[in-house]
């Protein structure tokens, strides 16, 4: 807890250094600051999941963000071209930065080593990125392991990554991640947070869309998680466009579609 605290003090002294500041954080945090301004709405975002927990998330004006990559796992390699890369856990399955191509800059949630997170706070043209200190603690020798989730927010709209995440988020993460409205989350369970955890998450973020992942091999996790009481539908594609506008009244599962090596 004691390292929670000091991340969240360091976010927020990062904070003041911005004349303009995203809507996605949490407005107590905001209230006493009058010189931040809420983000407005704009264009239409897209975001493209790849499988596992790799996602594209496009802004309206073609600022390309991706978020953990994945090495080789029985998914196809995708053709990417990102601005921005973050890696929440440095694993294989998650930290495979080399398949972006171009020169994008690379955000670690993890210092090197493993043993302590970074602060990320970064404004690349018209996105917001920062990051939550988390852990998963499902590994083999009840090892925690230290990993970040990611807030991304564009087009007025607050995008939550959760990451391997374990267990529901205490209170400086949630006064960390702030307001969300689409909830990238992981239902796998076994190592990460399973489908009765991930719905505690949704009450805790109250998110207007919520994509689960990371549930590749626990197929039957799926089924749990969407038995209620979201309404979740089915979409054959990869990829959702979404606007301010465009958000359901209420929190809806989207469950996406990915190919996986043979089926092509």
């Amino acid at each position: 807890m004691k390292k929670y605290t000091v991340f969240l003090l360091l976010i927020i002294f990062n904070l003041f250094s911005f004349s303009v500041y995203a809507a996605c954080r949490n407005p107590y945090v905001a209230a006493d600051t009058p010189f931040i301004q809420p983000a407005a709405a704009s264009g239409r975002i897209e975001i493209k999941w790849f499988g596992h927990s790799f996602f594209q998330i496009t802004s309206s004006s073609g600022t390309v963000i991706i978020a953990d990559p994945f090495g080789a796992m029985g998914f196809p390699m995708p053709e990417v071209w990102p601005h921005v890369v973050t890696v929440g856990r440095e694993h294989g399955n998650h930290n495979n930065v080399a398949l972006a191509k171009g020169k994008p800059v690379v955000l670690r949630g993890i210092k090197e080593g493993g043993d302590d997170w970074n602060v990320i706070n970064y404004t690349f043209r018209d996105v917001l990125v920062y990051n939550i200190p988390i852990h998963q603690r499902g590994v083999p020798g009840n090892l925690s392991l230290r990993g970040s989730a990611f807030v991304f927010e564009m087009d007025g709209l607050c995008i939550l990554h959760s990451g391997d995440i374990s267990e529901p988020y205490n209170e400086d993460q949630l006064q960390l991640i702030g307001h969300v409205d689409i909830l990238l989350q992981v239902i796998g369970g076994v190592y990460t947070i399973g489908p009765d955890g991930a719905k505690k998450i949704i009450e805790q973020v109250k998110p207007r869309i919520v994509i689960p992942m990371r549930y590749w091999h626990t197929i039957g996790q799926l089924d749990k998680f969407i038995d209620g009481p979201y309404p979740a539908r089915f979409l054959q594609t990869n990829t959702i466009t979404m606007s301010k506008d465009t958000l359901p009244s209420s929190t809806e599962i989207l469950i996406l579609k990915v190919s996986r090596e043979g089926d092509l």
